[in-house]
């Protein structure tokens, strides 16, 4: 059995004899030099583009809680393509957000990832493309226990769906690429290669975070679940109410927030507006939402409850 000494010894000397081989190609074929350089740019490049939009569908979130559930289904090239045809389809999914607004009530807003080339060939096919939609319905049911209708509307757009909040909720993070501009004549090819290595290293990090495990389907192998081995902040349980005086009048919002992990409201961070509340606690727990009413957020108050863990936030309607 070879040591890890000796492995990393003659790994070494592959990384040695490639600079070598670089360094010969940038005197005999300046050109093929050049080529090399740049498809390693574009390999960069297209690994670094974010996720775009492809089509939106809309249906009903029957239990545990009514509402509207949006999908924006989106394309991406960080996501692998099936292997063939009868292979799995592999999906990305990002995290699911819960909003309740005045004029829109519940609803919730989920982003699901393919590979480009999957979405570009059932532009088309109008079959296929339902397949799609179908499977992503059948995902959001799986990984966020819910019961859905099996009904649904393509819809021009979702709440929340720019393409800031998008990227957000699909982890999607723009790594450093090498600049376009290179200049061969003033670096070695070693010099050159160590960039475009430690590009392509940042790339096997990124992509590292990225695993692939079968989704419980009622067909097997259907479906890869493409999901981020980093655990982010996760979204507390939290219950949100107006409150009205005896004439019925809107006087103020209420939010209530289980925070289990908490044990004093020094930890936790809060930011109020007249439209929205953001509570973070690092690494914890992260929290956006949009009040149903405008509120003053002057008269904002918050009062953590060490016994039961929760938060408890009041404003005034305006």
């Amino acid at each position: 059995m070879m040591s890890s000494n000796g492995g990393r010894e003659d790994v070494l000397q592959q990384v040695s004899h490639f600079w070598s081989m670089l360094d010969d190609l940038s005197q005999s074929d300046p050109a093929a030099y050049r080529k090399f350089i740049e498809e390693q740019m574009k390999r960069g490049a297209e690994f670094n583009a974010p996720p775009e939009l492809h089509s939106c569908v809309r249906t009903q979130i029957l239990e545990p809680k009514p509402g509207l559930l949006y999908i924006n289904i989106c394309s991406w090239k960080r996501v692998p393509a099936p292997q063939d045809q009868s292979s799995s389809l592999p999906l990305c999914g990002g995290k699911l957000e819960r909003c309740n607004t005045e004029d829109q009530g519940c609803f919730a807003v989920l982003d699901v990832a393919l590979n480009t080339s999957v979405l570009q060939k059932r532009k088309e096919d109008k079959v296929d493309i339902n397949n799609i939609y179908m499977l992503a319905l059948s995902f959001a049911q799986q990984q966020h226990g819910m019961l859905l209708s099996q009904e649904y509307s393509v819809v021009s757009c979702s709440p929340k769906g720019n393409p800031d909040d998008l990227q957000c909720r699909l982890g999607f993070q723009k790594l450093p690429i090498i600049s376009k501009q290179l200049e061969t004549t003033s670096q070695t090819p070693a010099a050159l290669l160590r960039q475009i290595s430690s590009s392509q290293q940042s790339e096997e990090d990124s992509a590292a975070q990225i695993v692939c495990r079968p989704a419980e389907q009622t067909k097997a192998n259907l479906i890869q679940v493409i999901s981020s081995t980093f655990q982010g902040p996760q979204e507390p349980e939290y219950v949100v109410e107006v409150k009205s005086d005896a004439a019925g009048v809107p006087r103020s919002v209420e939010l209530t927030v289980e925070l289990p992990k908490v044990r004093s409201m020094s930890e936790c961070q809060l930011r109020v507006s007249k439209e929205d509340v953001l509570l973070e606690v690092e690494d914890v727990y992260h929290l956006l939402l949009e009040f149903p009413k405008t509120v003053n957020e002057d008269t904002a108050a918050a009062v953590f409850s060490k016994k039961k863990r929760r938060l408890t936030l009041t404003a005034a309607v305006l």
